[in-house]
């Protein structure tokens, strides 16, 4: 949502509107275990096992008391702790400590709730992928069961087929599935049938509500046929909730139950059965939480309905077709929008009403209500600064220069923010005034991490009265853009000690600059016993090639690498030889992709790259097979005969940040990558109908390129600061596509000087031509 604030001339106005939603995503990887607990594997029979047995460390209803003498009293029911003596038996055998892998299988943390849905093979492709397309993604597992699988099964359901389309033989099967398979690990277990719409946020909220060490059979009570008893079944159209306690129960009884019980609709076989064996009824209120359910006309309207029997249901049934359980689920969703709306709104004037119980007053209370307030810089290097923007262009670019134009996500963000703006000033004061936006005058906006973008704008607006008179004014409002909700997006599980594959291609240009490489691969690698192995890639051109049995350019490397090899006997660097007149680097990948199990992660570098440890690490961590690949920015520092000219350069570490002073982190080269070689062929597979041995569209791509256009992987290009390069003016081949060319000129040019040394050489330059 989106705040707005007008600023008057006289007095200041404030009020927040929701709109504009934004959403923000960080990927972390949290690993969580438990200390000081462990689980023995066999029987436990030493003392401290009997304590652990009996009761002595927990806290319960069932613990023991603890003497007389240590009670503070007879009223006193302040547990008392005792401290259980480990003493390891000599004479026993020593017992594997075996752990979980999880911390929540140590503690017995289970889910709290797993969703059948009974459907059929006429249904499954209609009503069920309904099912599955508005509320299955809310909750944590989702089931559909059905007797006989249909020819298609809708791509990224969980369907169980059990063989038979009798009804009561379906349930009798789903019911001893979830118990096999399922009856550890979930708290409450949620039955329903395909035509049934279910508010799952609710549902979910429910279950929260309830105790799950009770048995509970819950949902819609109905009378069974004939009504003579006062027992009640639950109505499978509205579903039905089943506790793991329950559940456990019940389970025995299954077998009898389907021999005993005759019945043709199954939720009355299962009631029956609940009632005969375990003398439970369906109830609709427990624990004070009731259990609320709508049934739906004939041609009902859902965006009509506005009866609060129907706002507050948990399912509604009978749902006939596809069509209407997506107008349900749109309806659903916008009353839970209007009363999250609503809340906030109640809560902001909570906020607002206390604030003047505080020391500060009202004036305490900060803008937006309930956001949090304006970072305040302590000192003036941690000011945040304003950027200037107008409606085409905006004055604070990347690239460092004053001016530039409004492209992509930042002018469709000035669009939206001006869009707002104008619709929150009718809303306030219509029908007296109306408001069209002419032109924006000014544009400020900056990013606080601790609240979100904040927007100033100067807007030149055409007011109109009622009475049709128009006078154009000048109008200040403020805006936020505010963080949401931060999410946790779970990613795989990665480690450390993965072998990493460094491949290095080189040319007959680049031949001077390997020894600088070896030498830090020697260092930072094969002397700290590092997971890594090393393969050259000699690319020949065809005159070098017919000439290598007379005079190999290359032979000086070959050498050097034999002398690694002799020096670390257990090591060996192989080499591949390719003759090609256009060094491709998706051509050189094809050749190395077909030389290395599909497992294989690849690092692939430059004769420029300083391989170290910290990298390599990072290298690890960021590229995920099937999830993700990782091409870092490596920094490149300046020409040293600019930068320092009659000075001596720095003799810092090229690990520390007195390094990435003189230098920048050189966006415009992606020769340096981490991924797969599952990935790669993957991608190249698809890659595959495009080229149809089209090796000019080969030449003008490179391994980045093929991953964001052919790949559903995440690409992660971020900044790398232990990957430093010395200063060097690359040769850039006009062979290659238009945009790799521009590429390599441009990193030159940036990449021999700053705009401040550059001027202080031209200075130095005039003065001396001058004199």
């Amino acid at each position: 949502m989106t705040h707005f604030e007008e600023v008057a001339d006289v007095e200041e106005k404030r009020s927040t509107w929701p709109a504009l939603p934004l959403i923000l995503g960080l990927s972390l990887g949290c690993s969580l275990s438990l200390l000081m607990v462990s689980w023995t594997q066999g029987d436990t029979d030493d003392s401290c096992g009997d304590e652990l047995g009996n009761g002595g460390l927990f806290l319960g209803s069932n613990r023991r008391d603890p003497p007389e003498d240590q009670r503070g009293g007879p009223g006193n029911e302040d547990f008392q702790p005792r401290i259980v003596p480990y003493h390891k038996d000599p004479n026993k055998p020593h017992k594997k400590v075996l752990r979980t892998r999880y911390i929540h299988t140590e503690l017995g943390i289970r889910e709290r709730l797993l969703v059948g849905v009974l459907t059929s093979r006429a249904t499954l492709n209609t009503l069920a992928v309904a099912v599955n397309r508005t509320v299955a993604h809310h909750f944590h597992r989702t089931f559909f069961f059905t007797g006989l699988r249909s020819p298609k099964v809708p791509h990224g359901m969980a369907v169980v087929a059990h063989g038979d389309d009798r009804p009561v033989w379906l349930m009798y099967e789903t019911v001893r599935h979830l118990h096999q398979h399922y009856g550890l690990d979930y708290d409450w277990f949620f039955l329903a049938q395909d035509d049934t719409y279910m508010q799952a946020e609710r549902l979910a909220e429910l279950v929260g509500h309830l105790s799950a060490g009770q048995d509970l059979y819950m949902g819609r009570a109905e009378e069974f046929i004939g009504g003579e008893e006062r027992a009640r079944y639950c109505h499978g159209g509205y579903g039905y909730l089943l506790s793991r306690s329950l559940l456990a129960r019940l389970q025995p009884h299954l077998d009898t139950c389907r021999n005993d019980i005759l019945s043709v609709r199954p939720d009355e076989w299962l009631g029956r059965c609940i009632i005969d064996y375990l003398g439970l009824s369906c109830v609709e209120v427990h624990q004070e939480m009731t259990y609320r359910y709508f049934e739906l006309g004939k041609n009902a309207d859902p965006e009509r309905e506005d009866r609060a029997q129907f706002k507050n249901a948990f399912t509604v049934h009978p749902v006939s077709e596809p069509s209407l359980m997506y107008r349900l689920h749109k309806r659903f969703s916008q009353i839970e929008l209007d009363w999250t709306y609503l809340q906030i709104q109640q809560l902001q004037v909570q906020i607002n009403n206390l604030s003047e119980l505080t020391p500060e007053g009202k004036s305490g209370a900060t803008w937006p209500i309930g956001v949090n307030p304006p970072f305040r810089p302590k000192t003036r290097f941690e000011v945040i600064n304003w950027e200037y923007f107008t409606e085409e262009h905006i004055y604070s670019c990347p690239d460092s220069s004053p001016k530039c134009e409004l492209r992509g996500a930042d002018r469709a963000d000035v669009s939206a923010v001006l869009e707002t703006a104008v619709e929150r000033l009718n809303e306030r004061y219509q029908p007296q005034l109306r408001f069209r936006k002419r032109h924006l005058l000014n544009g400020y906006r900056r990013f606080d991490p601790t609240r979100g973008m904040e927007y100033v704008l100067d807007l030149a607006l055409e007011a109109f009265t009622q009475k049709g008179h128009n006078q154009v004014i000048a109008k200040r409002v403020s805006l936020l853009r505010p963080l949401s909700t931060i999410e946790i997006i779970p990613m795989p599980y990665v480690t450390e000690a993965t072998r990493v594959q460094v491949i290095l291609p080189v040319t007959a240009n680049e031949q001077d600059y390997v020894s600088n490489f070896l030498d830090m691969y020697v260092m930072n690698t094969l002397d700290t016993h590092d997971n890594v192995l090393l393969t050259f890639l000699f690319v020949y051109d065809p005159f070098d090639a017919q000439r290598i049995s007379q005079a190999d350019v290359f032979a000086g490397i070959k050498a050097m690498i034999g002398e690694v090899e002799k020096r670390y006997g257990d090591v060996k660097i192989p080499w591949i030889s390719v003759k090609t007149e256009v060094p491709s680097q998706v051509k050189l990948m094809d050749i190395i992709s077909k030389k290395h199990p599909v497992d294989t992660l690849f690092f692939l570098a430059s004769v420029w790259t300083e391989v170290n440890a910290d990298f390599l690490n990072r290298c690890r961590m960021n590229a995920i097979s099937n999830w993700q690949v990782f091409f870092p920015i490596h920094f490149q520092e300046f020409s040293p005969a600019i930068v320092y000219r009659d000075q001596q350069p720095s003799a810092a570490s090229s690990f520390t940040a007195e390094a990435l002073r003189d230098g920048r982190f050189d966006r415009h080269v992606f020769e340096e990558a981490c991924f797969y070689n599952a990935d790669y062929m993957a991608a190249r597979t698809k890659m595959a109908a495009d080229i149809l041995d089209n090796d000019e569209l080969l030449e003008s791509m490179d391994v980045y390129e093929i991953f964001v256009r052919y790949s559903g992987l995440h690409v992660f290009r971020a900044v790398e600061p232990a990957l430093v390069q010395k200063y060097v003016r690359r040769a850039c081949n006009p062979r290659f596509s238009e945009d790799i060319y521009h590429r390599c000129v441009l990193s030159n040019l940036e990449g021999l000087a700053s705009r401040s040394h550059l001027a202080m050489a031209l200075f130095e330059q005039e003065q001396a031509n001058s004199t």
